[in-house]
């Protein structure tokens, strides 16, 4: 029998090198091969623009404010009881300042040991004092701050804008392959790299359905945020509004215009980190208790000894 013959396929294997090959002709870019090659480029760079705003949302600095030394607690404590008015109550913890026309109050942090700029709050999972405090993101792994915010928010936009075009990709390829033929069909027939392809493709489907509304509805809320010049932990707690039952402030950081808002939140300069990464970490050394030629009171000792001394 000659080589040739031999060699040369059957119907079998015809068969099943053109159901091989159409397999992989489907797994193919199919949009690109329909519509237009734009639809993989656009889809490669939104998807680099999402993972380069989260890593850096998420190596960013968010504004954290380095821990009073030991001699500046010692030096705020004492000023802190100089200011006392009674020896029958402790000092006042809280500062008040001029923003605007709108008196703000400071509050002491116990923790750094200073009292916190305006907009500042500790974080209790990082455990430092961030500067115009957001939020603490569990997704990134780092809080969203003054020095973060706009990567964070250019991550969440951008992911709403890559999860609807993959929606609409995945739409539109079920209906290209589903014409003149049943859509359930279709599903069951389109292939996937998972071995239940109806499963796979439906999963697709949710997902992405669900995810779009979620992250869209991140993302409308956030612009609403840089519209008005609001940080999340202020509208929780309503802080400029009526939520708290009283009467609602004026937000004293609003400059009473949408673009300008979102120009100062979103475009203006990064201010320098304070951390000091070449530093080493110092020891928490004990303040001692500060020394008064008169006794004090029972409030004012355990106040002192709250902050530097021992019980």
């Amino acid at each position: 029998m000659p080589l040739q013959s031999v060699l040369k396929p059957g119907p079998g294997i015809t068969a099943e090198k053109s159901t091989t090959e159409s397999r992989r002709l489907a797994r193919c870019p199919f949009l690109a091969r329909q519509l237009t090659l734009a639809i993989p480029i656009i889809a490669a760079i939104l998807f680099f623009f999402v993972m380069s705003c989260l890593l850096q949302t998420s190596f960013t600095d968010p504004g954290i404010l380095p821990r009073a030394t030991v001699c500046e607690a010692a030096a705020l404590e004492k000023q802190i009881d100089n200011t006392g008015s009674s020896t029958y109550r402790p000092p006042p913890r809280t500062q008040e300042v001029m923003i605007n026309g709108q008196m703000v109050k400071l509050k002491y942090c116990f923790t750094c040991k200073m009292f916190r700029p305006p907009r500042t709050s500790h974080c209790s999972v990082c455990d430092n004092c961030v500067e115009r405090f957001d939020h603490h993101c569990p997704w990134v792994g780092n809080c969203v701050g003054r020095r973060n915010y706009r990567f964070f928010y250019a991550f969440i936009l951008s992911l709403s804008f890559l999860t609807a075009f993959i929606f609409a990709c995945v739409v539109t390829h079920l209906t290209l392959r589903s014409q003149g033929s049943n859509f359930l069909s279709t599903l069951k027939e389109t292939p996937a790299r998972y071995p239940w392809p109806l499963t796979a493709t439906v999963l697709e489907l949710v997902i992405c359905f669900f995810s779009i509304w979620s992250i869209l509805g991140l993302s409308g809320f956030h612009t609403y945020l840089v519209a008005s010049n609001l940080t999340t932990n202020e509208d929780i707690k309503g802080s400029w509004s009526s939520k708290r039952g009283g009467e609602a402030s004026v937000n004293p950081y609003s400059h009473k215009s949408v673009i300008t808002n979102c120009c100062a939140v979103l475009c203006g300069p990064l201010p320098p980190s304070l951390i000091d990464r070449r530093g080493f970490v110092q020891p928490d050394t004990l303040l001692p208790s500060p020394i008064r030629s008169d006794e004090p009171a029972c409030g004012a000792k355990a106040d002192a000894n709250m902050v530097g001394g021992h019980p």
